[in-house]
């Protein structure tokens, strides 16, 4: 597949994280297989997420097609960049055919990105999460790699004016040891371990992320921010579900 989109939207991005002088941790990139597919599996804080997440496999060398919502590719900028990035568009209607597409890309030796909460969490915890990413791994015979982000909420994130402006803002990316996932295993087993994984992976980062302003509302309750707790981040979501 030739790339003609893909490198010169990560050289921008990594100029702009320059500019913007972003502190990026990145770390376990190691387990990013360097051949082959996998599926990664990050938690979801933020809009832009698709980005960092992305930056996590580059120094594996991989480039990570994503399943996004069918929305973002009818947006006039973001569209042709996510078509052209080989992205794949998920109709919420009609689940079942992006799901094919990404079995596709797996058994075709790519990397599929996943963010298993399928919504952004406003708790800034890792919720619920979907089975699918768990399916595509089994069915697809390739691993499944946790992924933890941490910092991205604070540039743009749900109930929260867009702040791309700031800089200096600390951005961490911790990618966690791959999973093992057989083809008869439990779904749903398979699904609550990558949680607690995931979890882990998010309290490893908070722990060590250099910011922890107290009362700040990009800190999740537990940690004494003022985000709301996952019961009533479910309250809110429930009363003004995302469209």
């Amino acid at each position: 597949m030739v790339e003609i989109v893909y490198p010169p939207v990560i050289g921008l991005c990594k100029t702009l994280f320059r500019v913007m002088d972003y502190r990026l941790d990145v770390q376990g990139t190691e387990h990013i297989p360097s051949t082959g597919g996998a599926v990664l599996a990050s938690n979801h804080i933020s809009y832009l997420d698709f980005i960092f997440a992305g930056l996590g496999a580059v120094n594996a060398k991989r480039l990570v097609r994503f399943m996004a919502k069918e929305s973002i590719f009818r947006n006039a900028v973001a569209g042709p960049l996510m078509r052209g990035m080989h992205h794949i568009s998920v109709d919420r209607s009609a689940g079942q055919a992006s799901y094919q597409v990404a079995l596709e890309k797996l058994r075709a030796g790519e990397v599929v990105g996943v963010f298993p909460e399928a919504t952004i969490s406003r708790s800034f915890t890792v919720k619920e999460l979907k089975t699918g990413s768990a399916r595509l791994a089994a069915e697809a015979g390739v691993p499944l790699i946790p992924m933890a982000l941490w910092g991205t909420q604070r540039l743009w994130t749900k109930g929260r004016p867009r702040d791309l402006g700031q800089r200096h803002v600390p951005l961490s990316i911790l990618v966690g040891a791959p999973m093992a996932v057989a083809a008869d295993d439990d779904l749903d087993a398979v699904t609550a371990q990558l949680r607690v994984r995931m979890a882990e992976l998010l309290e490893q980062v908070q722990k060590a992320y250099p910011d922890h302003t107290p009362g700040a509302w990009w800190q999740p309750a537990h940690l004494g921010g003022t985000a709301p707790t996952l019961e009533e981040a479910a309250e809110l979501e429930a009363k003004k579900p995302e469209s």
